[in-house]
């Protein structure tokens, strides 16, 4: 799987980690297609992976991604914006056509983001 992982968005991830896991705690993330950027995000720390999860480290951060999720991130940079006007991850992969909202570039943009329980 080739995903890479930006500073920012592995500050917020880390960050994430550190607070709300404990030893063997990793960063799930559910994507799926949706949201003005072609892809929704749902996002959690958990202890281990869900049944149908895998537990993938990219840039020394465990991930545990359902499959879907494996598909829609192979190839795609994910990143995070932190301005006063919006925050969230983007996720950008140049191998897809994606949709556009706004002034986000095709195959760019700001994701929904919903932290889960």
């Amino acid at each position: 799987m080739n995903v890479t992982v930006t500073p920012a968005a592995e500050k917020f991830i880390r960050r994430l980690l550190r607070f709300d896991g404990g030893p063997g705690s990793g960063f799930r993330l559910a994507v799926s297609p949706g949201g003005c950027s072609g892809l929704a995000a749902e996002f959690s720390v958990e202890s281990a992976p869900k049944t149908g999860d895998k537990a993938v480290d990219i840039g020394g951060i465990p991930f545990f991604l359902p499959a879907e999720s494996r598909l829609l991130l192979d190839g795609a940079t994910i990143d995070f914006l932190d301005t006063p006007l919006q925050s969230g991850f983007v996720f950008r992969n140049a191998n897809q056509a994606g949709a556009s909202c706004g002034a986000a570039k095709p195959a760019s943009g700001v994701v929904a983001l919903t932290a889960g329980s």
